[in-house]
């Protein structure tokens, strides 16, 4: 099949669709990433035209989902923006009394490699008890990925001196190029299907919330609904970690802006 082109009309209804879905606002000056996410989809369906497409999802709610899953991947790596896990050292340092499990939500966690460093932060200061850490996304693909816990290594991973070898396994043979997290690490982390558009189930109350690298793609009064439904699940005194390329301003949140951490707030 030759390569088709995305028209605006198409674009417009395809980039609508992922809006309603998913709450992410595709501008047209993405329409060059969704052509590149989904073309190859197109070819494997045989289809010929992104409007052909369009009316094929249309009557399939598994392909809709495989829609959304192919354009809201995003990359992500462990230690990714790396002061945060420093931050959340000190918090463990000289906020955490042992009293409750310290609980720890990644509330966008892509393929896992967040909330697995989350927990090798919590691990290598407290061990395997008195934590929870749980990650969710709106793409079960991901997810599934994140619950194999098996990974290509690559040069952005950067892990703390000790813990690559302390948290994970390095395969071999057949699995040469690859780690995988340790069975002791991935019990110890939980993952669930959440829209942050939608109702959040009841996941409870958690001291720490790392909301990365999403809300780039909300327009504002989706980052109003999304921060309202992740925020009901912080705990006063709790703390908000976002993107160094992020912000909360201009939502209305009244929240703490932590001095000298642009990207960490806090909940009075």
């Amino acid at each position: 099949m030759n390569a088709c082109a995305l028209t605006n009309e198409e674009f417009d209804a395809l980039s609508g669709i992922v809006y309603r879905r998913a709450g992410i606002h595709l501008p047209q000056t993405k329409r060059y990433l969704v052509y590149n996410r989904l073309i190859n989809r197109l070819r494997k369906l045989q289809l010929i035209s992104f409007g052909q497409y369009l009316d094929y999802i249309s009557k399939r709610d598994s392909e809709l989902r495989v829609m959304i899953d192919l354009i809201t991947t995003n990359e992500t790596y462990f230690f990714r923006e790396p002061q945060h896990f420093d931050f959340l050292e000190e918090v463990l340092e000289t906020e955490y009394q042992g009293k409750n499990p310290f609980r720890v939500w990644s509330a966008a966690c892509s393929t896992g490699e967040e909330p697995y460093s989350i927990a090798m932060v919590l691990a290598h200061r407290l061990g395997f008890q008195g934590w929870e850490v749980v990650g969710s996304d709106i793409s079960e693909s991901v997810l599934e990925t994140a619950r194999q816990g098996v990974y290509l290594i690559n040069s952005k991973m950067k892990f703390p001196e000790g813990y690559l070898k302390a948290f994970c396994l390095k395969g071999v043979r057949n699995n040469s190029g690859k780690i995988a997290v340790g069975s002791q690490l991935k019990r110890s982390v939980s993952f669930i299907n959440i829209n942050l558009c939608e109702e959040v189930p009841r996941i409870g109350l958690f001291d720490v919330i790392f909301l990365r690298n999403v809300m780039i793609y909300f327009d504002l009064d989706t980052k109003r609904l999304a921060l309202a439904n992740v925020l009901s699940h912080l705990k006063r005194g709790g703390y908000l970690i976002v993107s160094h390329t992020e912000s909360i301003l201009g939502t209305g949140i009244d929240l703490e802006l932590i001095k000298k951490r642009s990207s960490i707030y806090r909940k009075a």
